[in-house]
């Protein structure tokens, strides 16, 4: 046998096994549910490639397992959750976890909504753990890298529809959720804060007692301006939500009981505005606090309608309130 009848010999099995491997690399594989398939941050490829033919989506792992030696894809995998549904080949496969084509959820944080709200809807939704949210909430030295000088990332938080990959580092949402408050609170509202004395805390606490206590747009700048004036007069500002802050839940109600209660938030008890936000204002809220209505009121209570009452004496305030209690009856 000559050496090129040995060397084609020796060949033959080589690229019979390479065609073999490209072949079913490009044979589709049809799944008729949707799998779910994990792939966990650190994982090596075999491991990769054994779950993804424990799921039905391989039928020969050792073809991909060779095209990943070959190409050095194998280390270039991404994390997360990935649902594969319908027809797909394997390198097609391969393909969405190279691009990171993960598992995502279309997440609206509401207006308003406070940390322990926002950790259970992440909970529910599958984004993060409750757990971890909460932990990291309060962390001060992820608070401190995040430049955020309050108890929490309360307030912090810009409410808006986030897309998210399903089992997202509670570190990088937390980020990118806070970015995106840095990014809306423009430079010209920066400037503006300074003007009146206002630090970023400051601000979004008070914007968050505005959309605690607000129902309408037009009425923001004015239920501002009655805490900027109380602010400016040294009385308390007596915001009815700050009594239930990380006590109850909002929707069980505020009662007296509640605004005699001691806490660091409770603006009945304590002077100026507290240690931090109470919840996540929304921008029209954060604008109304930067930009108070001009008037005089020191005042406001509730018609019952959803509209306020404002009043600028503390004798038609009273009245004001004797009037919508008796409505109420």
């Amino acid at each position: 046998m000559s050496s090129k009848e040995f060397t084609a010999l020796c060949l033959l099995p080589v690229l019979t096994f390479l065609s073999y491997s490209a072949l079913e690399l490009f044979l589709p594989v049809r799944v008729d549910e949707p799998v779910e398939i994990h792939v966990e941050e650190g994982m090596v490829f075999s491991d990769v490639v054994r779950r993804l033919g424990e799921k039905g989506l391989l039928r020969d792992g050792n073809a991909v397992l060779l095209l990943g030696r070959i190409t050095g894809i194998d280390r270039e995998i991404k994390s997360g959750f990935y649902e594969f549904r319908g027809s797909i080949s394997p390198y097609g496969v391969v393909d969405r976890l190279l691009e990171g084509r993960t598992v995502e959820f279309d997440v609206t944080i509401p207006e308003g909504y406070n940390i322990w709200q926002i950790a259970r809807l992440l909970d529910d939704r599958g984004v993060v753990t409750e757990e971890s949210f909460l932990t990291l909430a309060t962390d001060r030295a992820f608070l401190a890298g995040l430049g955020i000088d309050a108890p929490s990332v309360e307030g912090y938080i810009f409410p808006d529809t986030y897309r998210l990959p399903k089992g997202m580092d509670a570190r990088d949402l937390l980020r990118r959720m806070v970015s995106e408050m840095r990014r809306r609170f423009s430079p010209e509202m920066k400037q503006r804060a300074a003007e009146l004395g206002l630090t970023e805390r400051e601000v979004l606490t008070l914007a968050s007692i505005i959309e605690k206590e607000a129902v309408l747009d037009e009425e923001r700048p004015l239920i501002s301006a009655v805490f900027h004036n109380r602010l400016r007069m040294g009385m308390p500002l007596q915001a009815d939500p700050t009594s239930i802050y990380g006590v109850k839940s909002p929707s069980e109600g505020i009662t007296v009981a509640d605004l005699r209660r001691r806490t660091p938030y409770n603006t009945y008890l304590i002077s100026g505005l507290p240690p931090g936000p109470i919840a996540s204002p929304g921008m029209k809220s954060i604008l109304a606090a930067l930009y108070p209505a001009d008037v005089d009121y020191l005042y406001f209570v509730s018609s019952n309608n959803g509209r306020h009452h404002f009043s600028s004496t503390e004798a038609e305030h009273r009245r004001a309130v004797r009037t919508y209690r008796r409505s109420r009856r």
